[in-house]
C-alpha cells in the first residue's frame, strides 16, 4: 500500500480549504499544523461583511502582476485569515501549508489533449507574499510548504 506523506496529506486539506476561496484570480489555501495537529487554516476573500468579488464578477487586481498591486486589493490573504485564527502561543515553531488554484490556461494540460483547457489548475510553487512572510516570520512559523517542497522565509 502507498502512502501518502504528511507533508502530501497536510497540502492537500489546504487544497481544500482554498475551495473556499471568494477571489476570482487565484485560490489560495492555508493551513497551520503544529505537532502533527491543524491550529488553524484560512483562504482568501473579502474581509467579513463586505462584498465578494465573486459575487461582485469583477478583480480589482485583474491586471496586475503576481505577487504586486495589493494596495488596490481588497482580499485577505490565507495566511493573515490563518494566523488571526490563533494565538501567537500555538503558533510558535508551526508548519504554514501552503496551496494555490490559479485561474487560467492550464499548459500542461492543453498541451496534453491539443486543446486550451481554461479553468482553475493547481499552482504547484505558491509562495508567501512579502507581507505574509513577514508576519508568518514574526508569528515564530519555522517552516512553509507548497507542492515543491520547503519555502524560504
Amino acid at each position: 500500500m502507498a502512502r501518502i506523506t504528511k507533508d502530501e496529506y497536510y497540502l492537500g486539506i489546504a487544497l481544500a480549504v482554498s475551495k473556499r476561496s471568494t477571489c476570482i484570480k487565484r485560490h489560495y489555501g492555508c493551513v497551520i499544523v503544529k505537532d502533527d495537529i491543524i491550529i488553524a487554516t484560512g483562504y482568501n476573500g473579502s474581509p467579513r461583511g463586505e462584498e465578494n468579488c465573486c459575487d461582485r464578477g469583477t478583480c480589482k487586481r485583474a491586471n496586475a502582476e503576481r505577487y504586486s498591486g495589493y494596495e488596490s486589493c481588497d482580499s485577505v490573504h490565507a495566511e493573515q485569515n490563518a494566523l488571526i485564527a490563533t494565538s501567537r502561543e500555538r503558533l510558535i515553531g508551526a508548519t504554514v501549508y501552503l496551496a494555490c488554484e490559479e485561474y487560467g490556461l492550464d499548459k500542461a494540460k492543453s498541451d496534453l489533449w491539443d486543446e486550451e483547457v481554461i479553468g482553475y489548475y493547481e499552482d504547484m510553487n505558491p509562495v508567501p507574499c512579502g507581507i505574509c512572510a513577514r508576519m508568518l516570520k514574526n508569528a515564530g512559523i519555522v517552516r512553509v510548504v507548497n507542492r515543491r517542497g520547503d519555502v524560504c522565509l
